[in-house]
């Protein structure tokens, strides 16, 4: 009966010994597991695997239960953790870096850090990260009146509004694809700049100067924006419609404004109308002042239009005042359109005629002759 007795509780301690839960395990600690966060940053966590063996403890990690778009990295003494041992009653520091993306909803998310151990017991760390804001990885460049109109040479002043929406501090290179020869500058807080910096949230007024070349034809001319950072780019596009300068000359093929003529006779020059502007002008009027009694006419005294960069002859016909004594005279030919208008002076010499030479050498003829006879005739007395 004694033998028996014993056997019994000898059956039953090996029983309590074999099924009696073991208090030596691996462990993954670390005090902050439930933070609050915005969107775009980085966390980091410090973990200490602990091995409460007596043996080591080798494993390999994991995240699980990651939100998608989320990005994470496991080092230990910086660089990439593949795998990690424990020696027996001791532990090791690892770190976890969690990447929360830019744009993502407000909430609160769970996942878990998983140690892997290679005589298949596993072990796990949960955690809680409570993103506070919406996040978006966008940003916007805003223009208040993007299409504009002035003449070629003038200067398109653009108001501009530039928004970082993202949760972190961008880095903004300004940009402009205009044509060439024109000049683009972005203007804020009163100073030429190429780099905007903006921190989370933040908006700046931006000020954007565009000057085409003085020649620019008068036309439409899109040109894109944009406002990029090494994580987003903001886009955006302005019109200037260029309406061309108005510029005519009035001048002679030969750039000679000069000319002589004979008293009372006519002479007709030719005129060029010269448009050395960049839009056409249309509707041309020539008229002309001349000494009083002179005579200005003109083949065609209006002119439809002259094209960029093109002149337009017209042929003017000065007749003199046949009373006109000898010498220089000016003429001024203007021709006046509704943008704009341009002259030129003539000098016109005026010769008398040759009938009034042969005239004045008979009177002076005659009046010799006449003094002549006088003294031959009353002279002796």
């Amino acid at each position: 009966m004694w033998k028996k007795t014993v056997s019994l509780f000898a059956v039953l301690f090996i029983s309590m010994v074999a099924f009696a839960p073991t208090t030596e395990a691996a462990t993954l600690y670390t005090p902050f597991t439930g933070i609050s966060v915005s969107p775009g940053e980085t966390v980091d966590y410090n973990v200490e695997l602990i091995n409460d063996r007596s043996s080591i403890y080798t494993a390999t990690f994991a995240v699980e239960n990651l939100p998608k778009d989320w990005g994470y990295t496991i080092t230990a003494d910086g660089r990439e953790l593949e795998q990690l041992s424990v020696r027996g009653k001791d532990e090791q520091s690892l770190q976890l870096e969690i990447d929360v993306p830019l744009k993502v909803k407000k909430g609160t998310y769970e996942f878990s850090l998983v140690a892997k151990g290679k005589d298949g017991e596993n072990t796990s760390l949960p955690f809680l990260v409570n993103v506070t804001e919406e996040g978006t990885a966008s940003s916007d460049l805003e223009i208040e009146q993007p299409n504009m109109e002035n003449y070629a040479g003038e200067t398109f002043t653009y108001q501009a509004m530039l928004r970082n929406r993202t949760a972190s501090e961008q880095n903004f290179a300004l940009t402009a694809e205009a044509p060439k020869g024109w000049d683009v500058r972005f203007v804020a807080d009163e100073t030429d700049v190429t780099v905007a910096t903006l921190e989370p949230n933040e908006s700046k007024d931006i000020r954007i100067e565009v000057t085409p070349p003085e020649h620019a034809k008068a036309d439409s001319y899109a040109i894109p924006l944009k406002a990029s950072s090494s994580s987003v780019t903001a886009e955006a596009e302005i019109e200037a419609i260029v309406s061309g300068t108005y510029e005519l000359e009035v001048t002679t093929p030969s750039g000679n404004l000069s000319t002589d003529m004979t008293a009372g006779r006519e002479k007709t020059v030719t005129v060029l109308v010269r448009n050395n502007g960049s839009a056409p002008v249309r509707d041309i009027t020539l008229s002309a002042e001349a000494p009083p009694n002179w005579e200005v006419t003109f083949d065609q005294e209006k002119v439809p239009v002259v094209e960029p960069e093109e002149s337009v002859e017209v042929n003017v016909t000065i007749k003199a005042d046949k009373d006109a004594i000898a010498g220089d005279y000016v003429t001024n030919i203007q021709a006046e359109a509704e943008e704009t208008v341009a002259d030129a002076t003539f000098r016109v010499s005026v010769k008398t005629s040759i009938v009034w030479g042969f005239v004045g050498v008979i009177i002076i003829v005659a009046v010799i002759g006449a003094l002549y006879y006088v003294f031959r005739t009353y002279g002796r007395r």
